[in-house]
Order: C-alpha cells, then sequence, then structure tokens
C-alpha cells in the first residue's frame, strides 16, 4: 500500500509564470477576446450610465414637487417616462450584450482546455516508463481532471470577470468626478487601502492553495488505489488501515483548504468593510454639499449609487484574487507535469525547453504551438524491412536507483530465430532485462543491439513494433472481446480476430460467453476469469504476428490442460521467431533452445535443458527443489 509523507507547505516556484504560461494559451483567440471585450466595454457602459440617468428622474421629481408647493407646475411625467424608457434600453443592452460576451468567453475557455487536455494526453504517452512507476496515478489523474477543471473555470468565469469589475471601475470612477471631485477623492481614499490588504491576503493564502491541490492529488491517488484493489483490502483485512490513511490524507486536505478559504474568506469582509467606512463620509459630505447647494438630491443619490457600484467590483476583483490562488496553483502543478522529461524517441532526448518557449508565446497560434511543444527528432536508422532478430547484449549494467545496480556487466548472444529462456530466483533481474530489451528504460553502461545495430539508434515506437509481450499481469481494456484482441492489430477482420483466439485456445469459451466476441468487458475486468484473461492477451499477441516475442510467465493464470493447449499453440508461433521466455515453472521450457540462469544481475549459467541438469550447478538445484515441490 502507497504511504505519503506529509506535506511541506511550500511557497510556489513561479506564480507568475504559472499565470502567464496559462494566458499564453489564449493566444491563438485574441480576435474573439478583442471582441469579447468590446461587448464588456458596451455593457458596462450601459450599466454605469443607468444611475446618473435615474438621478435626472429623481430631479425631475423633486423639481415638480417644488413647482408644486409653489403652485407654478407639476411634474413632467413625460419627461420620467422617457427617462424610464431609456433606462429599460440600457439594462436590456447591458444584458444582451453581458450575455454575448459570457457565452463567448465560455467558448473560449472549452477550446482552450480542449487543446491543453490534449497536450497532456500527448504527453502521458511521451513520459518514459520510470515516471509512472515513481509518481501515484491518482495524483496524474488529479493533474488531468481536477487541476484542468479548475483551470477551465477560471477562464470561462474568472478572466470575464475581472475584466468586467476593472471596465467597471473605470467608468464609474469616471462618472463620479463628472458628479463631485471632492466626494469622488473621499471615496478613492480607501482603494489604495483595500489593494494593501488584498495583496497581503493574497501572499499569505498561496502557499496554502498549492498545499490544497497537491493534497488533493494524494487523496485521489489513495481512493484511486483502494478501489483498484479492493479485493486485496479486502482479502488481508486490511480496511482500518485504508481507512487510517484516508484520513490522514484527508486531515492534510482539510487543514490545507481551510486555511486557503480562511484567508481567501477575508478578501471580501475586508475590503467590504473599508468601502462602508468610506460610504458614511461619503453620505456625510454629499449631504452637506446639497445643502449648500453644491449638488442635486439626484446628484448626491447618483454618486452614492456609483460608491456602491464601486464597492461591488472590488469585491469581485478580491474574489477573483482569490480564485487565482487556486488557478495558479492548478496550473503550476499542470505545466511542470508538462515540462517533465520525455522518453526520447531515437537517439536524444528531447529538450522541454521549447515547450516552454512555447507556452509563453501570446501571439502564435494553437497549431504553431502544438508544434513547438513537441519537435520529435529525426529518426536515425529505421528497422530494416527484412527483419532478422539476432539480439546481442554487451556488458550491460543498469540499475533503477543510481546507487543500486540490478543487472551488472550482463552479456549474452541470441541468433536468430533462437528460443531463449530466462530462469532465476525472484529479483535476480529477469524481467529488467525485457524492459531494457523494449527500451522502457535505457542502459547506464554497455549496449543492447539488435540486427547488428544499437536499440538507442532506432526510433522507439518503430522498434517496440516488432516486439510482442505476454505478460504475467495480464491488463485488458473496457470494451468487447474482439476489440481487446484486436489492439494487436486494429486492421484486423473479424475472422482475423477469431483464428487468432483459436490458436491461443480461447475461442470455445468465447463462444459460449453471452454475446461471444461482442461481450462487454468491464472496467475492472473482472467479470471473466484471470485464465481467460491471460487467453485474450496471448491471443492479441499471436494477432500481431510480431518479429521477437516475450514471453513473461504467459501460462501462469491457466490450468495444466489449457497450459499443454497454449504451449503447443506458442510453439507453433514461436518457429521461425526470435523469443525470450521468463519463467518460474522450469518444465515449461525444456524444449528451449539456450537457457540463461541469471544470479544477482548477471548470467551465472548457461545452456540447454540437458545440458545444464548435468553440469549440477545452480539450474540443477533450482529444478531439483521444483521437482521435489511437486512431488
Amino acid at each position: 500500500m502507497r504511504r505519503h509523507g506529509p506535506h511541506k507547505e511550500d511557497k510556489p516556484k513561479n506564480f507568475r509564470g504559472a499565470i502567464r504560461r496559462l494566458l499564453a494559451y489564449l493566444g491563438g483567440e485574441m480576435f474573439v477576446i478583442t471582441l469579447t471585450t468590446i461587448f464588456m466595454v458596451v455593457s458596462t457602459i450601459m450599466a454605469v450610465l443607468a444611475p446618473r440617468i435615474l438621478g435626472e428622474a429623481t430631479d425631475e421629481i423633486f423639481s415638480g414637487l417644488i413647482r408644486m408647493g409653489e403652485g407654478v407646475g407639476g411634474i413632467d411625467f413625460s419627461r420620467i417616462g422617457q427617462i424610464l424608457l431609456i433606462m429599460l434600453v440600457l439594462h436590456s443592452l447591458n444584458i444582451i450584450f453581458n450575455y454575448a460576451q459570457g457565452y463567448i468567453m465560455a467558448g473560449v475557455a472549452m477550446r482552450v482546455m480542449y487543446r491543453l487536455r490534449v497536450e497532456l494526453s500527448d504527453k502521458i504517452h511521451r513520459l518514459p516508463l520510470k515516471y509512472f512507476d515513481k509518481n501515484p496515478h491518482g495524483d496524474v489523474l488529479s493533474r488531468i481532471s481536477n487541476d484542468v477543471d479548475t483551470l477551465a473555470n477560471t477562464l470561462g468565469s474568472g478572466i470575464s470577470q475581472a475584466l468586467m469589475s476593472a471596465v467597471h471601475i473605470i467608468g464609474t470612477i469616471i462618472m463620479m468626478l463628472t458628479i463631485s471631485p471632492i466626494l469622488t477623492l473621499v471615496a478613492l481614499i480607501t482603494l489604495p487601502i483595500s489593494a494593501a490588504c488584498t495583496a497581503f491576503v493574497v501572499q499569505k493564502s498561496q502557499k496554502y492553495f498549492k498545499a490544497q491541490q497537491a493534497d488533493l492529488g494524494k487523496l485521489n491517488g489513495h481512493i484511486e488505489e483502494m478501489f483498484t484493489a479492493h479485493a486485496i483490502v479486502k482479502a488481508f483485512n486490511g480496511e482500518k488501515k485504508s481507512v487510517e490513511a484516508f484520513d490522514e490524507h484527508n486531515k492534510a486536505l482539510y487543514n490545507a483548504s481551510w486555511r486557503a478559504n480562511f484567508f481567501s474568506g477575508m478578501m471580501m469582509p475586508i475590503v467590504g468593510f473599508i468601502s462602508n467606512i468610506g460610504y458614511v463620509a461619503i453620505v456625510v459630505i454629499g449631504g452637506a454639499l446639497t445643502l449648500n447647494g453644491a449638488m442635486t438630491i439626484g446628484g448626491i443619490q447618483a454618486f452614492i449609487q456609483y460608491t456602491r457600484q464601486l464597492g461591488h467590483p472590488i469585491a469581485q476583483l478580491a474574489g477573483v484574487a482569490s480564485v487565482f490562488q487556486q488557478t495558479a496553483a492548478a496550473a503550476e502543478r499542470v505545466f511542470d507535469f508538462l515540462g517533465e522529461e520525455e522518453e526520447d524517441l531515437g537517439g536524444e532526448i528531447f529538450s522541454t525547453q521549447s515547450a516552454t518557449q512555447a507556452a509563453t508565446q501570446t501571439a502564435s497560434g494553437f497549431e504553431s504551438t502544438r508544434k513547438d511543444l513537441h519537435v520529435p527528432p529525426e529518426p536515425k536508422t529505421l528497422l530494416k524491412k527484412t527483419f532478422v532478430g539476432r539480439v546481442e547484449f554487451k556488458n550491460v549494467c543498469f540499475g533503477y536507483e543510481p546507487d543500486t545496480p540490478v543487472i551488472k556487466n550482463f552479456t549474452a548472444e541470441v541468433k536468430p530465430g533462437q528460443k531463449i529462456a530466462i530462469v532465476g530466483h525472484t529479483g535476480a533481474g529477469k524481467t529488467t532485462i525485457v524492459k531494457l530489451l523494449m527500451r522502457f528504460y535505457d542502459v547506464a553502461s554497455g549496449g543492447i543491439f539488435v540486427d547488428g545495430k544499437n536499440i538507442t539508434e532506432y526510433e522507439r515506437d518503430e522498434l517496440r513494433r516488432h516486439f510482442g509481450m505476454v505478460l504475467q499481469d495480464t491488463w485488458l481494456f473496457s470494451g468487447t472481446i474482439a476489440e481487446n484482441i484486436r489492439y494487436g492489430r486494429l486492421d484486423a477482420s473479424d475472422e482475423d480476430v477469431k483464428n487468432a483466439a483459436r490458436a491461443a485456445q480461447a475461442h470455445h469459451f468465447i463462444r459460449v460467453l453471452p454475446d461471444g466476441y461482442g461481450m462487454q468487458i468491464n472496467e475492472e475486468a473482472d467479470n471473466i476469469s484471470a485464465g481467460q484473461k491471460q487467453l485474450l492477451t496471448i491471443a492479441r499477441t499471436i494477432l500481431a504476428n510480431p518479429d521477437i516475442l516475450i514471453l513473461d510467465e504467459a501460462t501462469s493464470n491457466v490450468d495444466t490442460r489449457t497450459e499443454i493447449q497454449i504451449q503447443r499453440a506458442m510453439d507453433n508461433l514461436m518457429q521461425g521467431r526470435t523469443s525470450f521466455i521468463i519463467a518460474h515453472r522450469l518444465s515449461t521450457i525444456r524444449s528451449a533452445d539456450l537457457i540463461l540462469v541469471m544470479r544477482d544481475g548477471d548470467i551465472a549459467e548457461q545452456g540447454t535443458h540437458d545440458g545444464l541438469l548435468a553440469a549440477g550447478g545452480v539450474y540443477e538445484k533450482l529444478y531439483r527443489s521444483q521437482f521435489e515441490e511437486s512431488a
């Protein structure tokens, strides 16, 4: 069970850089954003003009009442009707343009997030296997789902809200100046105080938002792990330990979240309190100016409305500032993932510097950004059309950690078409050799050669296209049985799929299943047995028709009768193909052309089954111990 240590609530490495790189993804949407900004300005003008015009209606009513008192006239209701009609038009236009800009920005956000998710998906396939060995899968999923959703929410509403609030503040200040510069000065005194308080809260809360996103990733990782291995948890009575680990992660998330929300929640009350102090001062000074005749009743009413309107967008900006804290933390995690070192396709490791440059180019469109993000190097060598299958290991050394070697000076030569068995105790390095051959990892020193060429000179995908693997840990995708077999060769016909299933001894059990080849395998693939899953993976490999076979305990999950049938099919499949067989049951490799006996990362013995038994060495002891256990 994976356990995570306490999270360090460090400050983000580059807050401004993360926001800047996020905004860079809007570069291809500049025309649409400009159009949206125009809609925002028009909508804000409509909203800003309304209080001033409503103040004229108040002045008209007040003047009419004065005239009525003096007996020289009354209220001009036609004028008030015109003003109300203008107000109706202004508010209608405000709603229309406000809706239009919100609709457009939502589309911008979804397009940008679509592109970002595509890049993340591409990135996953370009990352080396060691990245997933060292990072929890749940944390990776959290970056792709939760963190990207946070970015989508900000782009969809946060940015437009921030722009609209800024335009609203500017427009409101202009209208306030036209009414009373003195009262405007009083109102603006509160702005720097509010800004200082907001900056202080933002600085304090950012590290907690970063911790919140990281702890959320750990919690998701634990949940994903527990649901995937729920049968193992129940079998070993691990529910209590699982709940304890969940509580640990949940408490860490709770502590980071309540601190982040506590600080961000302080923004609006603080800004509101400061705004209310300014409001009281404006009411007192405005009343004095009205009594002195320097302002009208409608003017003071409009100014008070503008004061309240000024406080609202400032409070919105404060709220958006807290949202941007969480967004910056999410963006940093996403861009850190995009900046991870990638698996080299040919001879040189792809530099992530181009990805950083592409993310900061605001003027270039999405297509150019995508090209800059991943420009694969030109392949040095393609595998020959006529593939021979000669494999050589020359002084190969490797360790998953630099100070802990697993393979030590491994040297072996495999001739084309040979069937090579690799045996040894657990931890001897058998599976590691296969991972190095497939270039899931690169050797620390020495070299592996296929058809006389170092495998580092081949493109990885082209190299792996000639390999077929059947692993002890089976993996099937959610889909039909036919689709899972066809994964070995996507252009295969239905008859090809059935022939592969027959060769793998799987056709009989598939026929009696509900819907046969069209039966849906669920997400956990637990609606068929372990042995049936193994047969399907073997059928998938047979359909791929590879040049080199790698069988890692391929028959470990089937019964003895089925194992014999599969062994016959495998013997036919391995004819004329170089084959590597990792086996614990030595009875299955008697017919191997060459057996490599590994011990402590090196070859202890090599030879045929009969020759190694006659030698009386490590292999003979392994074989006798298994024979005695069987007896």
